[in-house]
């Protein structure tokens, strides 16, 4: 099926934002466990391997469009040198995830591609989970301190 042009384009950025937040999250979830936080280690990875489902899928669509993938290019990534900056660079780049999905569910519903729009509806929800369990962690440090929150995540 030969899919919207502007559709795929904005398909292959999104890609662009999930292959960058897969990087990202690597590096942070190896940064924690050199660090000893396994818990913080294992919530970065769990973040990377949805992102690579993400990736996929959006590759899949980006076929099935007749679309080229475009697995390349990637974003700048912001690492953060400690738990509350990875964690604020990871809710920024969630947002401007959040941003993106929902421009691209309004484009696709423009070119009435509908199917495109449930499509991306699913991952926009995951990335909102994605958000709210951010801001879970960002509440946790606030209420209890930095100290007491990293003392539990080993």
């Amino acid at each position: 099926m030969k899919g919207n042009p502007k559709l795929i384009e904005t398909l292959n950025n999104l890609l662009a934002d999930e292959l960058t937040a897969v990087d990202q999250y690597m590096v942070h979830s190896g940064m924690c466990e050199n660090w000893g936080y396994g818990k913080l280690h294992d919530h970065f990875e769990k973040r990377a391997i949805d992102e690579m489902k993400h990736a996929e899928k959006l590759i899949g669509r980006i076929l099935f469009l007749e679309g080229t993938p475009i697995v390349s290019k990637l974003n700048p990534m912001h690492i953060g040198a400690k738990v509350p900056a990875q964690l604020e660079n990871d809710h920024a780049a969630e947002a401007e995830a959040i941003a993106n999905y929902n421009t691209a569910i309004a484009l696709a519903a423009q070119v009435a591609d509908y199917a495109t729009q449930d499509f991306l509806k699913a991952i926009l929800n995951d990335e909102d989970r994605h958000i709210d369990k951010i801001e879970e962690l960002q509440d946790q440090i606030e209420q209890m301190t930095l100290a007491m929150f990293l003392s539990m995540q080993t």
